[in-house]
């Protein structure tokens, strides 16, 4: 089943604030409610956000009752503003809305043709998510060999993607061709995606997984359980991967311990005219930090730094996982130019 579906002026995805309690599947209905859910993170993951972009401008169009082309550019416009403030860090989500701009500003058609445009152009990035996600996991599955222990951060699976995942995607295909893969999921504090949904994707497939504490992570790598890291990225730059915060701290850590370190995302998460400078980190509420769920663990004043994503120079990634092949950090400088992705071109 997809993490999210367009159905006839309807969004339909579950709500990944509630798992892995409960599984609800929410019903969106316009462009406000989308964006809501992206800030909330009912929906979170740097594709799958991307996706609910392109679908919330979809809802906009489906609505729309502009009587002349520039009007509805116009609602659309004005749909896009939104959603691009709904979280600053992730590339996905401007590059899917940039997508769908596109497509309509170099279209001349009447608004009604538009709306059928815009809605097939989100689908077609939905579809296109799935078949990605599928050639990342073949081509990041040689890294991996029969017995292998993956330890991963976060959540980057099927729940932050339409279907499949992204590092996830590389341990799923491994695992149908038959290599006795084991996962170590850390819990990802202060929103704990890897212990609420990467565990919970896990033991659904059938495939081994440990959860450990953030803390833990060096322990583990001390102790030779860990044969290989693999992350997702939320913006890959220059110089630097974007990840959730503690990707660092892990790569310093598979670093010290001679572990590979991978990252597997798609090419929409490369935003190669940037520097790690150029990056906005979100920094999300401090009652994320204060509280587990609805628990609090720190008094109601306590100051707190609430990152939700931090940086992690080249220099600690052994390669990139994408769908078109491996992508390696210069040795001469760790960095990775525009030229490096046309190079993979067929």
């Amino acid at each position: 089943m997809r993490t999210i579906e367009w159905r006839d002026g309807t969004v339909m995805t579950i709500d990944q604030a509630q798992l892995p309690s409960e599984e609800v599947m929410i019903e969106l209905k316009d462009c406000e409610q989308v964006a809501l859910a992206i800030k909330e993170m009912k929906i979170r993951g740097a594709p799958l956000i991307g996706v609910a972009a392109a679908y919330g401008l979809a809802l906009t169009a489906y609505r729309s009752e502009a009587r002349n082309t520039e009007e509805f550019l116009h609602e659309l416009e004005a749909s896009a503003d939104l959603l691009r403030k709904t979280r600053p860090t992730a590339v996905n989500l401007f590059w899917a809305i940039d997508r769908i701009l596109t497509k309509a500003r170099h279209c001349s058609a009447r608004p009604h043709l538009l709306r059928k445009i815009v809605i097939q152009e989100a689908e077609a990035i939905a579809d296109e998510d799935v078949e990605i996600n599928r050639r990342i996991g073949e081509n990041g599955s040689q890294l991996l060999e029969d017995g292998d222990t993956v330890l991963t951060h976060c959540n980057a699976g099927r729940l932050a993607t339409v279907d499949y995942g992204t590092a996830l995607a590389v341990v799923r295909v491994a695992w149908k061709e038959g290599k006795k893969v084991k996962v170590i999921a850390d819990e990802t504090r202060p929103k704990l995606q890897g212990s609420r949904l990467t565990v919970y994707e896990l033991m659904r497939d059938g495939i081994p997984v440990t959860l450990i504490t953030d803390s833990m992570v060096g322990y583990v790598m001390s102790k030779g359980i860990v044969d290989k890291v693999i992350v997702g990225a939320d913006r890959i730059v220059r110089d630097a991967v974007i990840n959730k915060i503690g990707t660092y701290t892990v790569a310093v850590l598979a670093h010290e311990h001679n572990i590979p370190f991978y990252v597997a995302a798609p090419i929409s998460t490369f935003d190669l005219q940037r520097t790690s400078r150029d990056v906005v980190i979100e920094e999300r509420s401090p009652e994320e930090v204060r509280c587990i769920e609805s628990y609090r663990i720190a008094p109601d004043d306590a100051d707190v730094l609430n990152p939700a994503f931090d940086i992690t120079p080249l220099r600690y990634v052994n390669c990139i996982i994408c769908e078109k092949g491996l992508v390696s950090p210069s040795k001469s400088n760790n960095l990775i130019g525009p030229e490096t992705l046309k190079e993979l071109e067929p």
